[in-house]
């Protein structure tokens, strides 16, 4: 009986110093292969930088490349604990149909990402309108577009929804045109109207003259004469020239005695 005893508490302690054994090395080697990793992943982002790939290819890479280094860490700590890698192969294997319809949708935003890599309908920094948001591309990562909204909002679109969907990109062209209607009050003189406003045209460098810029007379409207206006800029000059003309008009039509319309009701009264 205490032979039997002795037995049993030497295995145990030999299973427990086996298993110690074990773990202490997996620890090891998860220390190891994150500096590993860490260094890797380095290395692949100074290497793509100095072959100057594209921002988008660049974030794109470096999160694919720690995803497949991360699984082959997982795959090492595992084969160290005494896990067989082979019966942990047919256990991901079997569990890989669930897996995939669990990830569709993950998959579908790889392929995405892919999608967005090779068309490339936009690349990192450039403004673009896409799923209801709008903002300046930050990253493309393999799986979502994250993206800064005017307001400094971070927002990730899955790039399965954005590669499918439509995509407004603002910076894809160097010029803009832009739009303004402007109205005045009826009875203004619709040539030096035009000539007011030919002249804060002319007055911002930024407007460029080829094409021309356009104005004409739009709309006789309930209370006001609108007239409509279109300039072409560079696309970097857009919401600084759109917001400055608004306030040079303002200005110039004030000096000009050219009026500005606003809703007026004229009530007259019945004499019994």
């Amino acid at each position: 009986m205490f032979s039997s005893s002795s037995f049993t508490l030497e295995k145990l302690i030999d299973v427990s110093i086996s298993l110690g054994g074990r773990i202490l090395a997996a620890v090891v080697i998860f220390i190891i292969g994150r500096f590993l990793i860490s260094l890797i992943n380095k290395l692949v982002a100074k290497l793509l930088e100095r072959r100057k790939v594209d921002a988008g290819v660049q974030s794109f890479a470096k999160s694919l490349v720690n995803i497949l280094l991360m699984i082959l860490l997982i795959v090492a700590i595992v084969s160290k604990l005494g896990i067989e890698t082979t019966s942990f192969a047919a256990l991901l294997a079997s569990a890989g149909v669930a897996v995939g319809m669990a990830l569709s949708g993950n998959l579908q935003n790889f392929a995405g990402g892919l999608i967005i890599l090779v068309l490339r309908p936009f690349k990192v920094g450039d403004y673009i309108e896409c799923q209801g948001v709008s903002g300046s591309v930050r990253e493309i990562q393999i799986f979502h577009t994250i993206m800064n909204t005017p307001d400094n909002k971070v927002v990730y679109v899955p790039n399965g929804a954005l590669s499918g969907g439509t995509i407004t990109n603002y910076s894809k062209e160097d010029l803009r045109r832009v739009d303004w209607v402007v109205g005045v009050e009826y009875g203004s003189d619709f040539d030096k109207v035009e000539r007011t406003v030919r002249s804060v045209l002319a007055d911002d460098k930024r407007i460029l003259q080829t094409p021309a810029p356009y104005v004409a007379l739009s709309t006789l409207n309930s209370s006001s004469v609108d007239v409509v206006i279109r300039a072409w800029v560079n696309s970097s000059d857009y919401w600084d020239v759109c917001h400055n003309f608004n306030k040079q008009v303002y200005a110039t039509f004030n000096k000009a005695g050219i009026g500005f319309p606003f809703p007026q009701l004229t009530v007259h009264q019945s004499k019994d």
